[in-house]
């Protein structure tokens, strides 16, 4: 009877593999080969689960087969919004010809993803929890509205355990979490990603962090070798722009303020933010009051 008993749960256990297999998509499988490397890579820089933003992107785009998808590159169904000045698409979605970002290539909707997340404040609450915290995640982007469908958590949920996605959160990633238990909070300004320095950041700790060059990172802060991180600074981890966005034309300068501190709260490159006011790095100081031109 024990034989007969172990021959049933052996017979049980491989019945549910194999249904497990079939359930499995060949184009899911395929679409996951193809962008695992550029999820982690995005969660390294964003801190956001590699495996969230695969499920994400097999969801809304049909593991790449959507129309948005194959052509205009919108692997996570974003929307025009306001604050978007690229190209765009007619698509129809929730009503006709809704208007959806289209991008050149894939990568760029993985990265404008992570910025659109990153850059919303209905969002930053995802963002405190731990990296491993996939249903954590999955609840809160559908709280926090980013599908209507009132099953959307469960979907990315689903897929995410299914295809034993959470592995990219830790795969390779365990030593940068134990080396990175606090991480820093990403924000977006301008379009470009930004930390905020805490107290005991040092030059060497960011750059392990975001893997990125100290060098680099002075580079494009505008700030000189030697200069000591204060409390507060705004960081970049990418090269400033050459001007501030559309909504912010004009700034008054107040008590305080310096030419390199403004270039920083808009993101524009100090040499462009002189050239943009006609102005040479020796030159006096601009005084409180004085409006200097963003764009």
């Amino acid at each position: 009877m024990k034989t007969q008993f172990i021959i049933l749960a052996i017979v049980s256990m491989l019945c549910t593999f194999s249904l497990q297999a079939q359930k499995r998509s060949h184009q899911y499988e395929e679409y996951i080969k193809k962008y695992r490397e550029l999820a982690v890579e995005e969660m390294k820089k964003y801190h956001i689960p590699a495996s969230i933003t695969l499920a994400q992107g097999l969801l809304e785009s049909g593991a790449g087969q959507s129309t948005l998808a194959r052509k205009s590159n919108n692997h996570f169904g974003i929307k025009c919004g306001g604050d978007w000045q690229g190209k765009t698409v007619s698509h129809d979605d929730d009503a006709r010809g809704e208007c959806f970002r289209a991008y050149k290539h894939p990568k760029q909707s993985y990265e404008d993803h992570s910025k659109f997340l990153a850059g919303r404040s209905r969002y930053a609450s995802l963002f405190k929890l731990k990296i491993t915290d996939y249903k954590g995640w999955a609840k809160g982007l559908k709280k926090a509205g980013y599908a209507t469908n009132p099953r959307y958590a469960e979907q990315l949920i689903g897929i995410i355990e299914l295809y034993d996605l959470h592995q990219y959160d830790t795969k390779g990633g365990l030593k940068w979490m134990k080396e990175n238990p606090n991480p820093h909070q990403p924000y977006i300004a301008n379009d470009l990603l930004y930390i905020v320095v805490r107290s005991g950041d040092t030059w060497k700790a960011i750059s392990k962090e975001f893997d990125i060059s100290q060098k680099k990172l002075r580079k494009y802060n505008d700030l000189y070798k030697g200069y000591n991180l204060q409390v507060g600074d705004i960081l970049y981890l990418e090269e400033k722009n050459k001007r501030a966005d559309k909504e912010h034309i004009v700034h008054v300068l107040r008590a305080g303020e310096s030419m390199h501190s403004i270039s920083q709260k808009y993101g524009i490159r100090l040499k462009n933010l002189y050239k943009l006011n006609k102005m040479q790095p020796e030159d006096p100081a601009p005084a409180t009051g004085e409006i200097l031109r963003l764009r």
